[in-house]
């Protein structure tokens, strides 16, 4: 029994506490990927124009494909975080839901952010001595991409399952 209206029982704490978890994980995950991706792409196309400096535009590439990362982790955590309610009505299915979706598109960006981060890096570097490598370079980062698409579609869909009003 509830001794106020609108009261949470423990039940409910533990649905919200794992809500909250699910956008921490997934914006704080999204961001360590967009930072290490952004970090090795950016150290590439350093080396890149000391050699060349007309590479630095082709080279800036990478490190913008890595910061989208993050932005994609942003929108998912505020997609969950608008889920989240506190009247009761909001259970330990929906923050399970939740918790996983933020897991699921954390993790996609993150390894998505290495993989760019590494290829972009290498991909750069090899662009100044063979100018031919570049469409094959942009080629592999759309496919990293695609990785991190799939992490933020899924994640939204759970999010939606999450949102849903569980009874019993």
């Amino acid at each position: 029994e509830r001794s106020a209206p609108g009261a949470m029982s423990a039940s409910e704490h533990i649905g919200v506490c794992f809500g909250y978890l699910g956008a921490v994980s997934c914006l704080v995950m999204s961001c360590i990927g967009a930072a290490y991706g952004s970090a090795q792409a950016g150290l590439g196309l350093c080396r890149a124009g000391c050699r060349d400096p007309n590479m630095v535009i082709k080279g800036i590439i990478p490190v913008a494909m890595a910061g989208v990362r993050g932005i994609y982790g942003l929108v998912l955590s505020i997609i969950i975080m608008s889920g989240i309610r506190t009247d009761g009505t909001y259970g330990q299915y929906n923050g399970y839901m939740h918790l996983g979706a933020g897991l699921c598109c954390g993790a996609a960006q993150f390894a998505s952010g290495i993989a760019v981060g590494v290829v972009g890096e290498a991909g750069t570097q090899a662009t100044v001595f063979q100018s031919k490598l570049f469409a094959p370079l942009v080629l592999i980062l759309i496919f990293t991409e695609a990785l991190a698409l799939y992490g933020l579609i899924v994640g939204m869909i759970m999010a939606q399952s999450g949102q849903r009003r569980v009874d019993g």
